[in-house]
């Protein structure tokens, strides 16, 4: 059991009368060994009680027992997901004190749903080593059953109509996830104690997207598939609504356009007010040069471009530019590498690019909002060869709007809303648009670039009916092409794919993703159709075929391959720094503080969808704050003042706090710099690529290999946007002089 809080601290007025009915989970076992689950964390510096269970015995088997240690499974994502939304897990299991079998025996290992249907063979369970295989399912039982039949039988998936396991269930254990029940009494109870203890005069907003309150506020629109929970429309953000002052004279929003740039050329981006058409309603959005997303920079690798900036928005603003190893002055982080940029002011970057990819540009103030009104734009950086040959590129921006029947829900004038969970929308876009389209030939091979621009959603994009491949992520190439049915994409993260696409008719592009209802303990659906590719019945022209063998070919990249190779026998180095990524949260408003509280009893590896609206809407900055923490010395944010010498490779360690108010996945990104993924739980990564961004999963660990290259003082934070507005974010300094192998200063 979860120990009771001692103070209310956290949950708001009155919450001490349910602290007892909301704050509680199974036990864990208190024994520590290669076949128990531990208390606190396992090796990999990942939460126990949400990636380990214990397998209990049986009557049959009272003196066994038994672990299963479950990991993202391995994935070139790092998040670990079908293309339907269901989160895969690699599981690792080992057991002891099960009885010696007789002849023609085994022990095997089987997953089951609470139905019992389908039961997965996972495989023959030995004495003295770990049985590895992998599960997708969202609540799911592990048991160990004695079986028997030939080796050959207990190794094969049960046929069709065959309901499993037949021998003696021996061990059995459930997953952390089936800890996801029901709580709508504790929370129906905190809403008819919030109804009589409710002050005059604050009777209920519009919601739904009826319309705007007296306040100005308009309450995000609940999501269709829960419940929402009575006496939450009494609640409000403790900040003033803001929206873009209406600029009915602004041109129209146009789609972006492809700018060329070459070495020494210099670019004009201006920030100003559009108009645009968001579910039939004309709302004012902002956009570089009229453009959402903004022009899309193509330059070759090596090149420098002079930008001149120019602020017409409302508010003050700057361009950091995501992912490029730049001049640290020309970052675009106001107070670390410049001033904010004032309503109608003007800022001279230089940008240069050392490394080829797909990066894209941002504010960097307020991000939560001029980010999410449109002010993003990607940069496309060519590095000969770097690609096989296809028959076309299309650039895909994935982003959201939270709208409401009325109109864009506000936004906090004086802090971020959202900014516990990051402001799900409920309206997906692609370039800036309700539908992407676009016709190909049949057998066209078409390269992807994928951005993901959303203040907080995770997108995981398939095209049901083509071939795809991952080819390349944040900061250039993997070392391995992998085929891939879905691709799993964070806030701030690019992928490149290749698809081609053989039948002649639509092929959907298609997100899908699995939520938590968490009032009745549901995971809910998500299917959003973002476009539609129409595969026309003539082939595509391949002179020679060489676009079609390329495709077929998993190649390798060896540029890439012997970059890494400098590092790989540093990718095993002892942790050298640990942040734990928490969060601090005042008193919230009476009920949500223990409804919140009574959800701390599971906390999935990563939220796909905005399911609590209304919940997650009333949490501002000034109540929520998101840290970083050193847990060396117990310094926090911009006071942990971490220092590097330019040349030093340092292994960093990032952990999701468990225990925190609201455990959850982050997406960290560091600036200035690029890294490897050495492992995420422990688990070492096989296939690598240079990044700069990267998913910690809720209760989870991430180990990278940072490469500190780039001499200057550089922002680290998470890119959840409100997370970011809301406090998580440090600055680290790298400084000139090379320093010698594993040197720290």
């Amino acid at each position: 059991m979860l120990p009771i809080p001692t103070s209310t601290r956290h949950l708001g007025p009155g919450a001490a009368l349910l602290a007892i009915a909301l704050v509680a989970s199974p036990a864990s076992s208190q024994t520590s060994g290669p076949t128990s689950c531990p208390r606190g964390l396992l090796a990999g510096g990942q939460a126990s009680d949400l990636w380990c269970l214990d397998l209990l015995p049986t009557a049959r088997a009272e003196s066994a027992r038994g672990a299963a240690v479950l990991s993202p499974a391995g994935s070139p994502f790092g998040i670990s997901v079908a293309a339907d939304g269901t989160a895969i897990y690699a599981v690792s299991i080992e057991v002891e004190g099960l009885s010696p079998l007789p002849a023609g025996s085994r022990y095997v290992a089987w997953a089951a749903p609470p139905s019992l249907a389908p039961v997965l063979r996972l495989g023959e369970v030995v004495g003295g080593a770990p049985l590895r295989a992998t599960v997708a399912l969202d609540k799911f039982l592990i048991v160990v059953t004695r079986e028997t039949g030939s080796a050959e039988h207990a190794a094969s998936p049960p046929a069709d109509g065959d309901a499993g396991w037949t021998g003696p269930v021996l061990l059995r254990g459930t997953s952390p996830s089936m800890r996801l029940q029901p709580h709508e009494l504790p929370a129906l109870l905190a809403a008819s104690m919030s109804a009589a203890v409710a002050p005059e005069g604050s009777g209920g907003h519009a919601h739904d997207g009826d319309g705007a309150a007296a306040d100005g506020w308009i309450a995000p629109p609940m999501h269709p598939a829960v419940p929402m929970v009575e006496g939450l429309d009494r609640l409000r953000p403790d900040v003033a609504p803001w929206v873009p002052a209406d600029a009915a004279a602004a041109p129209r929003a146009r789609p972006t356009e492809i700018v060329p740039l070459a070495n020494g050329d210099t670019l004009s981006l201006v920030a100003g007010p559009v108009r645009k058409s968001v579910k039939g309603r004309d709302v004012t959005m902002y956009a570089f040069n009229g453009q959402i997303p903004g022009p899309m920079i193509r330059v070759p690798r090596g090149a420098e471009i002079v930008v001149m900036f120019e602020n017409r928005t409302d508010l003050p603003a700057a361009v950091h530019w995501h992912g490029i190893r730049l001049e640290n002055r020309f970052d675009g982080v106001p107070g670390v590498t410049q001033e904010e940029v004032p309503p109608g002011g003007t800022f001279v970057y230089r940008v240069r690019f050392p490394d080829g990819g797909i990066y894209w540009y941002h504010p960097h103030h307020r991000e939560d909002v001029l980010q999410d009104l449109g002010l993003y734009g990607n940069l496309l950086v060519d590095a000969p060869g770097a690609f096989a040959p296809v028959h076309r590129e299309a650039a895909l921006v994935l982003d959201d709007l939270l709208v409401a029947d009325v109109g864009l829900v506000p936004w906090g004038a004086e802090a971020a809303t959202h900014a516990l969970m990051g402001r799900f929308g409920n309206f997906p876009l692609v370039n800036g648009e309700p539908r992407w389209e676009l016709d190909v030939a049949r057998g066209e091979v078409v390269r992807l670039y994928l951005t993901n621009v959303s203040n907080a959603r995770t997108w995981n994009v398939s095209l049901p009916g083509a071939r795809m491949k991952v080819v390349a992520t944040d900061v250039g190439r993997f070392e391995r092409e992998e085929w891939v049915e879905n691709v799993a994409i964070a806030p701030a993260e690019r992928y490149v794919v290749e698809a081609r696409f053989d039948s002649p008719g639509e092929v959907p592009l298609l997100h899908r993703a699995r939520g938590i209802d968490t009032v009745y303990g549901n995971y809910v659906q998500e299917e959003d159709t973002l476009g539609v590719v129409r595969v026309g019945s003539d082939p595509a022209v391949d002179s020679g075929g060489a676009i079609g063998r390329a495709f077929e070919v998993l190649a390798e990249t060896p540029e890439v391959i012997a970059d890494v190779a400098r590092f790989r026998g540093r990718l095993d180095d002892p942790t050298a720094r640990t942040l734990v990524l928490t969060v601090d949260v005042d008193p919230l408003p009476f009920p949500l503080g223990p409804i919140l509280a009574g959800e701390r009893t599971y906390f999935p590896p990563l939220e796909w969808a905005g399911t609590m609206p209304e919940m997650n809407w009333v949490t501002t900055g000034r109540r929520v704050h998101w840290a970083l923490e050193d847990p060396a010395t117990g310094r926090r944010d911009h006071a942990i003042g971490w220092r590097f010498l330019q040349g030093e490779t340092v292994r960093l360690r990032l952990v999701s706090d468990r225990d925190a108010f609201h455990a959850m996945h982050h997406p960290i990104h560091l600036h200035g710099q690029r890294f490897l993924v050495a492992a995420v739980n422990g688990a070492p990564i096989a296939n690598r690529a240079w990044k700069d961004t990267v998913v910690v999963p809720a209760g989870g660990s991430v180990d990278l290999l940072v490469e500190m290259s780039n001499p200057g003082d550089w922002m680290l934070h998470c890119h959840t946007a409100e997370h970011l507005e809301a406090g998580m974010h440090t600055v680290f300094s790298v400084e000139r002089g090379q320093s010698e192998a594993g040197g720290r200063k």
